[in-house]
């Protein structure tokens, strides 16, 4: 590969027909390939607690009920491999950030409960660090802050407010600053940058590693993870399969993106898709110009929001909206992605560092994440039918995954804790509106915010599109 000057800057210059689009992630080829498949279920067979989905909420839910509770008999049912939706997919922030309205929480709860809440799932990134190291999981973990840069006068007006709402519900300052231009650009050279929302104690995980490693200390606990299995209905008591069905008093459905594809579930969780690349390894003088030398986490106050890490080895991995929903609620194909997704997200990555023009991509690929009607994340246990469950991150699965699996593990045990008391303990979102309705919701909030990300950039003044707010008001976002 050779350099070349362009105002003081360096570029690369290389086609990209090279890159990989799809086979699950980026994340497994850095880990030599996706891995092969653990033994289906054998047939019908009893268990204490049956787990429907092998990811972070089903993997860390049987990870904190075996800790408390090692003679329960737990199974993992799988339709794919443990970590082949979102949990191997996404971006590796663990931000414990709280990405939901916090109002929507005061109706089933107080204000002192949502402010509890929230330090939960800051909290749990610690918790995560926690077990990764006293469990020996290797998921290159660096402690970090996350920057989220404000590019226009509209962006930095949202970050302020921001700030002035997380400390409105008490935030704490070791938590979360905002820094000025100045500041924001020595720690990563964004152009146009009015300043940045900085959230402390986050962490950069490399996803695959975290799901992977999780699932083999589940195992060595005493959980069986049956993999090739399908779940075609969940029930009272019972869990039925194309391989056999499994009895249990209680069942957790841990299925997140993937829950609109079970029967009668269409439209509790509807499946969004993100999408990410990954570039070649930067050289040394190119991250020298860019800076990030903090491996932060990346953000932006666009309202077509991106997501980036520098990766262990010094790649870029850069996320975002690719087509956002497809109709009838529909999923990828193992992870591949649309040209036009691709082109996009080069283009986000071109605008936020355009240092990196011409680098090779080496990845792409796409995942979906479930939402919720009012994109508010849930957790819960039915005492009547014994059926759990948990989602509807909206995007920050990661940190909150394990809050999950700590609070479903207390709710299985039948135990009365701060946990259990939290305020998304037991809501019940409506459901998503039919067909073609949501598609055309979905879609349409997807193009006002684009429009409004226009306007905003050439100078639509100091406040938010109201194209924007008409957005969140179609979709209750």
């Amino acid at each position: 590969m050779t350099y070349h000057g362009l105002t003081g800057r360096l570029c690369a210059r290389m086609e990209d027909d090279t890159m990989i689009n799809g086979e699950i992630s980026f994340w497994y080829a850095d880990m030599g390939g996706v891995p092969g498949y653990r033994p289906a279920l054998p047939g019908d067979l009893s268990a204490d607690v049956c787990i429907v989905g092998a990811g972070f909420t089903g993997l860390w839910t049987a990870y904190y009920l075996l800790k408390a509770r090692p003679d329960l008999s737990v199974v993992l049912l799988e339709k794919e491999f443990a970590g082949f939706g979102a949990s191997g997919r996404n971006g590796g922030w663990c931000s414990g950030e709280f990405a939901w309205n916090r109002g929507k929480y005061l109706a089933g709860g107080t204000r002192d409960g949502v402010i509890a809440f929230e330090a939960q799932a800051r909290a749990a990134v610690a918790e995560v660090v926690r077990v990764t190291r006293e469990e020996g999981i290797d998921a290159d973990i660096v402690e970090t802050d996350c920057l989220t840069y404000a590019c226009t006068p509209a962006q930095w007006e949202r970050a302020q407010a921001d700030y002035a709402a997380a400390l409105d519900w008490q935030v704490p300052l070791s938590r979360i600053e905002l820094i000025g231009a100045e500041e924001a650009t020595a720690r990563i050279r964004i152009p146009g940058t009015k300043g940045a929302l900085v959230l402390h104690g986050v962490a950069r995980v490399q996803p695959a590693k975290l799901v992977r490693g999780l699932a083999e200390v589940v195992e060595r606990m005493g959980a069986r993870i049956c993999e090739q299995t399908t779940v075609t209905e969940i029930a009272k008591g019972r869990v039925i399969t194309d391989r056999g069905v499994v009895s249990a008093p209680r069942i957790i459905r841990a299925t997140e993106g993937f829950t609109a594809t079970l029967p009668g579930s269409r439209r509790d969780l509807i499946p969004l898709n993100s999408a990410l690349i990954v570039t070649e390894p930067l050289p040394d003088a190119l991250w020298e110009d860019i800076g990030w030398q903090g491996r932060e986490l990346l953000s932006d106050y666009s309202h077509a929001y991106c997501y980036a890490q520098r990766t262990r080895e010094g790649r870029i991995a850069m996320g975002g909206r690719g087509v956002p929903y497809r109709f009838g609620s529909g999923i990828d194909d193992r992870g591949r992605t649309q040209a036009a997704t691709i082109a996009q997200l080069k283009e986000i990555l071109a605008r936020m560092l355009p240092q990196t023009r011409g680098l090779r991509l080496d990845h792409a690929w796409c995942g979906v994440l479930g939402v919720p009607r009012d994109w508010c994340v849930t957790a819960g246990l039915d005492p009547e039918t014994g059926i759990g469950w948990a989602g509807g991150y909206v995007g920050v699965g990661v940190s909150t995954s394990n809050l999950s699996g700590r609070t479903l593990a207390d709710l299985l045990l039948d135990r009365q804790t701060a946990l259990t008391a939290l305020p998304w303990v037991n809501r019940r979102p409506r459901k998503w509106e039919p067909e073609p309705f949501r598609w055309l919701g979905v879609h349409g909030m997807y193009q006002l915010y684009h429009l409004a990300d226009r306007r905003e950039a050439a100078g639509g003044g100091n406040k938010t599109s109201r194209l924007a707010a008409l957005a969140d008001r179609i979709t209750g976002h």
